[in-house]
């Protein structure tokens, strides 16, 4: 992704490191007011009607909402087991700039998901036969946190972990599971007229959607690519048949298959624009599309 190096390039100091341990802070903080004191944590929720009457601290205070309200030993295991030791392997692996747009970059899908479910829903949502208002405790964390896992296992999707601390699973096993749960869960809110959770959802994992569309060989997929890939073999198979009697030939076009058996007259040349050994013909050096 040769945007995000130009702005690591440009803004790299400003990564923030050990962000993983500042994320956990915030759900710590969260969890002892849950616990303390929750109508405190309700005025900081991600409440697009009260942003808009004033509050904007609840542009960023929303962060510390916890990602669940399990127990307080579950919550400890999850940290200490999945929160902090994913998050710091891929800081490692991307650096700290990468790993801090990422985080960043999933609060800032939230935000504008809340202000568009906003916009479209007015602050009022259907719910049993009544009008229900739409309040922020829908948005959390938990998502955010989840794309992290995601990330990390698109990264290595080989490496192995150990499910409930005995059976070793690789990474991207595990992750298809969780794209399956997440799917579910998307298709249940819809079943039950509660489209409007499907949004911070969507938002929250919306920096991981990026980031592996990004990091994929798409252009394999484009037409124009699919259809010289089969020309060439056309064309391959062609010259096999043509010049399978004629001995062993040392050059070959890429796109008419044509060798020096064919006829000795023809030259042959590399392209060194071309992303690889491919050589060509005189007749197509300068009329083909160079592979990247």
């Amino acid at each position: 992704m040769k945007w995000i190096d130009k702005l690591e390039r440009k803004f790299g100091r400003y990564g923030i490191p050990n962000l993983t341990v500042y994320v956990i802070a915030c759900y710590v903080l969260g969890y002892l007011l849950l616990y303390l004191n929750p109508s405190v944590l309700s005025m900081l929720s991600l409440d697009v009607s009260q942003i808009l009457r004033g509050q904007i601290w609840r542009l960023v205070t929303w962060v510390i909402y916890p990602p669940s309200s399990e127990n307080l030993l579950f919550f400890v295991i999850t940290i200490l087991f999945f929160y902090y030791p994913i998050g710091t392997s891929l800081e490692r692996t991307w650096g700290t700039f990468r790993y801090t747009l990422y985080i960043f970059s999933g609060i800032f899908f939230t935000v504008i998901g809340a202000f568009l479910l906003y916009i479209v829903t007015g602050g009022v949502v259907e719910l049993g036969g009544f009008r229900v208002a739409l309040g922020g405790s829908i948005f959390n964390t938990y998502y955010i946190s989840m794309s992290i896992f995601l990330a990390l296992a698109a990264t290595y999707p080989n490496m192995q972990v150990l499910l409930m601390f005995v059976i070793p699973v690789k990474m991207g096993w595990i992750a298809v599971l969780y794209v399956v749960m997440i799917l579910f869960n998307i298709l249940s809110y819809i079943r039950q007229g509660l489209w409007f959770m499907v949004v911070p959802i969507v938002a929250s994992l919306l920096n991981f959607v990026i980031y592996y569309l990004g990091t994929r060989d798409l252009y394999r997929y484009n037409p124009k690519e699919i259809r010289r890939k089969q020309e060439f073999k056309k064309a391959v198979a062609g010259s096999r048949v043509n010049g399978g009697t004629g001995g062993i030939s040392k050059h070959k076009c890429a796109i008419c298959g044509r060798t020096e058996l064919d006829d000795p007259n023809l030259e042959f040349r590399f392209c060194s624009r071309c992303k690889g050994n491919y050589e060509y013909c005189q007749d197509h050096l300068f009329t083909h599309e160079h592979v990247k």
